[in-house]
Parts: C-alpha cells; sequence; structure tokens
C-alpha cells in the first residue's frame, strides 16, 4: 500500500512567533482560527523535523476546523540548540511553558515519533493540560524497539532511506539558525533517542485522556509492542498502518480521517 509522493511540506501560518521558553527562544506557528468550545491542537513534530515535514499536508485540514498550535522544539527547525541534553521531560515542560505563554490551559495533542513521546509524557506528568492525545510511531520503553534499529543496520526496510535523512537535513538547512550544526545536532539527536525512557507501566495505567496509538506494520517497533500500550492505558484505542514503514506514518491518507474523527 502506498499513497503518492508529497509534493508540498510547505504551509503558511496564520502567523508566527517567539516565545521565551526555559532559556530558549521557542518558535511556534499559529493555524487557522479559535472555535469557541473546541480545545486547541497542538501538533508535535518528529525527531530532527520541522512542523511542515512532519504535518505540512495534513495542516489544511486539521486547521480548517481547529486552532493549531505547531512548536519546534528544541534544536529543531527555527529553534536554536542549548547546551541544555535533549530529554522528553524537558521538551514536555518546553510545551508546557509554551502554553502557559499562550493562556492556553488545556488542549489535544498530536505527536510523532519524538513529539508522540512528548505528549505521552504530557498525558503522563501534566494530564490536567491534555484533553486527547494521539501518540504516533512512539513507543513507552527502548525494549520495544527492534534490534535493526538500535544497531541502526542501513539494509533494513525499517530504517529511514537515504531521501529521508536528505529531506531532514534540507528542512534543516532552509529554516535553522546555524544550518553548518545540522551533523552534530543529528548525532545529539540520535544518541537522546537511545536515552530509556521515563515511564513504567504503572505510569500509563494512570493516562486519564482518551488515546489514540498509532504505528505502521513497518515502523521501529512490533505492533505487539503498540498493543501492549492499548492494554495498559484505559480505553486506549490502536490503528496499525499497512504497508507503512516509521518515516510514512504520518504521510498515509487513510489517517487524517482517523484523526478527524477522534479528534471530533
Amino acid at each position: 500500500m502506498t499513497d503518492s509522493p508529497r509534493t508540498d511540506v510547505m504551509t503558511v501560518p496564520t502567523s508566527s512567533a517567539r516565545a521565551k521558553v526555559n532559556g530558549q527562544e521557542m518558535y511556534y506557528e499559529i493555524h487557522g482560527t479559535e472555535h469557541e468550545g473546541r480545545r486547541p491542537l497542538v501538533l508535535l513534530h518528529g525527531g530532527v523535523q520541522t512542523v511542515g515535514l512532519t504535518f505540512g499536508p495534513m495542516l489544511p485540514a486539521l486547521s480548517a476546523e481547529r486552532y493549531v498550535i505547531a512548536p519546534e522544539l528544541q534544536g529543531h527547525g527555527h529553534t536554536a540548540d542549548t547546551d541544555r541534553p535533549l530529554t522528553i521531560p524537558d521538551l514536555a515542560c518546553d510545551v508546557v511553558a509554551l502554553l502557559d505563554e499562550l493562556g492556553v490551559r488545556q488542549a489535544d495533542f498530536i505527536g510523532f515519533s519524538l513529539g508522540g513521546l512528548v505528549a505521552l509524557e504530557l498525558a503522563v506528568r501534566h494530564p490536567k493540560r491534555v484533553g486527547r492525545i494521539v501518540p504516533a510511531a512512539s513507543q513507552y520503553t527502548q525494549d520495544g524497539v527492534h534490534e535493526e534499529i538500535r544497531s541502526s543496520d542501513f539494509s533494513s526496510p525499517r530504517m529511514p532511506s537515504e531521501a529521508d535523512f536528505r529531506e531532514m537535513a534540507d528542512a534543516y538547512a532552509a529554516v535553522a539558525p546555524h544550518p553548518e550544526h545540522f551533523q552534530d545536532f543529528f548525532a545529539k539527536s540520535a544518541a537522546a533517542a537511545n536515552d530509556p525512557l521515563p515511564w513504567t507501566a504503572d505510569d500509563l495505567r494512570t493516562v486519564t485522556a482518551p488515546t489514540l496509538l498509532v504505528i505502521g506494520d513497518t515502523d521501529f517497533f512490533p505492533v505487539e509492542h503498540l498493543a501492549e500500550m492499548q492494554r495498559l492505558i484505559p480505553g486506549a484505542q490502536l490503528a496499525v498502518l499497512p504497508g507503512t514503514t516509521h518515516m510514512q506514518v504520518m504521510h498515509r491518507k487513510v489517517l487524517l480521517p482517523m484523526l478527524m474523527e477522534f479528534l471530533g
């Protein structure tokens, strides 16, 4: 199962700005307009990606009926890196601080890969700030990752392709404050991706936000790992996208209707 190639990952935000957040200037975009009675929707991009690279094709549909806030996390896209390590708890605290700056008390969240981990951390540690969450292509323990991903076996069909890496490098070069730092930031991100994750099974059992878990059937981790997460998170739903690698998850046409129905 394949979708047509992406032809446009560039979208024009309604506005963009920077907020002083925990010692950094975090870039964020606003798409769409506020709707009375509807929570804002926060989009959290993948590791070494930008808002446009992760969400570009679906942003027009998501923002047609929702007020969308799309930050770029520490070191990603327009947001400069700092000396601080990349950790999931710190990135989640940055998102909370941004929402405080914007006067948003509660939001729904869609996160891909790294962004999905941040969304899960928000649901565990900051439950009052979370309405619904969609952690896409995200695991809850490092034990769930396939061995060929841990060992960076580039012959594996699960690994990002050369074209995927080129897209990330090009997107970074286009907007980063210091585009020459791509290789250093990529190495920092790759090291952080192997750090232990901050949750236990009991933590997942405490999640109260309605949750839609999404995985590709050829993802970085087995479907069984996401099925375990579904059992642990009360009332969680699980969507398995056929013929889909990790890097293809957010660009499958079948995903958008699922998101729209789940978010309501």
